[in-house]
């Protein structure tokens, strides 16, 4: 009987992307699956989504360093330190528990196995920088190839189609030219889409939508009436991050900025759930808990925890290491919109708090696609309105916003289904 529970859960897994372990507070994901629900004609690689971790160590040709010697006793923790890490101590037996679920998944253990192995035909490609030609190149502009009719083929959209009008293939791509910047550019078909900008292909998922701005924009995305407001909202915010900063991976802002977000005015009529990305630091969980969420009018619902292991299931790095945590945190609250409904207020769903979310984390700053795990407790409409802001990539039926939302759609983190 429990393998036949087990073997469900695996071909559930297969399919969806997302495995719930025998703890019900913890699920282990696959973003890879997950995301390639939102595609027909071309599939996220594994080997490009996973580069990070599936890369094979290099030896290294620089000599080695000597080590400095370590003193007899570390500097004593100052008080915000203190509070770091009770909060670390706190969460420790929960990620322990569903750390110890997942090792003992061993049908699942072995799925992943063939992560790796998976297809790797991707279309390699040069990347832009889309923070850099917004500037020099304001009126750059995005043409985008949609599928039109039911017509089931294996036609080059950036060809021109020659057959008749009873060929399968007749006029079966339509070409749409917009703004690049400061517009919305949207794929509001059941299919793939392929944006072109300066001769690079960037896939988006079908009914989605990305808007590129910087901040100064994000206004125009406020809907005219609250009823066609958002009622799930995900930020990623671009934390000041030293490591960040030195490896050049994206530009980052200080924290006051974000306390201008207009996350009331986004917000549906019948409110909205609010996911937020945060680091371990203590001094940014304080900003969050009594600054921006009092700025943004949202209450604390919960806390989950996203666990980040390797493909064999261990941790990326030791749970006690201090300054470097295996893991991040996404606080959850309730936007009540436009209007102080006190009655929206009511009827928020509460949030079970401390889930654990683990997965094999992707390329640096990526988040694994979380809207899924939390339907369940968004308010209004089915299904949700979406947005994301500070998108790196396009999720299906979602709204993506920031300076460079397209780019993990890069036609080089994709490959084309041969028979579609």
């Amino acid at each position: 009987m429990e393998g036949e529970v087990n073997a469900h859960k695996l071909s559930l897994f297969q399919e969806s992307g997302i495995y719930l372990l025998d703890d019900s507070n913890a699920v282990f994901m696959d973003p890879v699956r997950v995301l390639n629900r939102f595609y027909h004609r071309f599939s996220v690689s594994p080997s490009t989504y996973y580069s990070r971790s599936f890369k094979s160590p290099t030896p290294s040709t620089e000599p080695k360093r000597k080590r400095k010697r370590k003193s007899e006793e570390p500097p004593p923790l100052n008080d915000r330190e203190l509070i770091a890490l009770q909060r670390h101590k706190d969460a420790r037996p929960l990620l322990l528990a569903a750390h110890e679920c997942l090792m003992k998944s061993s049908e699942l253990l072995d799925a992943l196995k063939t992560l790796k192995s998976e297809s790797t035909r991707v279309c390699l490609a040069g990347q832009h920088s889309f923070v850099d030609l917004a500037r020099v190149a304001p009126q750059l502009e995005v043409t985008l190839s949609l599928r039109v009719g039911d017509a089931d083929t294996d036609a080059d959209p950036h060809q021109p189609q020659n057959g008749s009008q009873d060929s399968p293939s007749f006029q079966c791509f339509e070409q749409k030219v917009f703004p690049a910047f400061n517009n919305l550019v949207a794929n509001d078909t059941m299919d793939d889409a392929v944006a072109e900008i300066l001769n690079n292909q960037y896939i988006m998922p079908r009914e989605s939508c990305f808007y590129m701005s910087d901040l100064g924009q994000i206004r125009n995305l406020i809907p005219a009436h609250a009823d066609s407001g958002f009622n799930l909202i995900i930020v990623d915010p671009p934390w000041e991050n030293a490591s960040a900063h030195q490896k050049s991976r994206y530009q980052t802002l200080p924290n006051r900025y974000f306390l201008s977000l207009p996350i009331k005015q986004l917000t549906h009529s019948e409110g909205a759930l609010v996911a937020l990305w945060v680091t371990n630091r203590e001094k940014l969980r304080c900003f969050v808990e009594n600054e921006l969420f009092p700025a943004w009018g949202v209450s604390y619902a919960a806390n989950f925890y996203w666990l980040k292991v390797k493909e064999n299931g261990s941790w990326i790095c030791d749970l006690d290491h201090f300054h470097h945590r295996p893991y991040e945190c996404l606080i959850l609250g309730y936007s009540t919109g436009k209007v102080n409904n006190t009655d929206n207020q009511s009827k928020f769903k509460p949030v079970k708090n401390d889930r654990v979310i683990m997965s094999i984390p992707g390329d640096y700053s990526r988040k694994p696609p979380i809207a899924d795990l939390l339907l369940d407790h968004v308010p209004g409409v089915k299904p949700p309105r979406c947005i994301e802001l500070f998108a790196r990539e396009i999720m299906g039926g979602c709204v993506a916003w920031g300076n460079e939302p397209l780019h993990f759609q890069d036609s080089k983190y994709f490959f084309k289904k041969m028979d579609k």
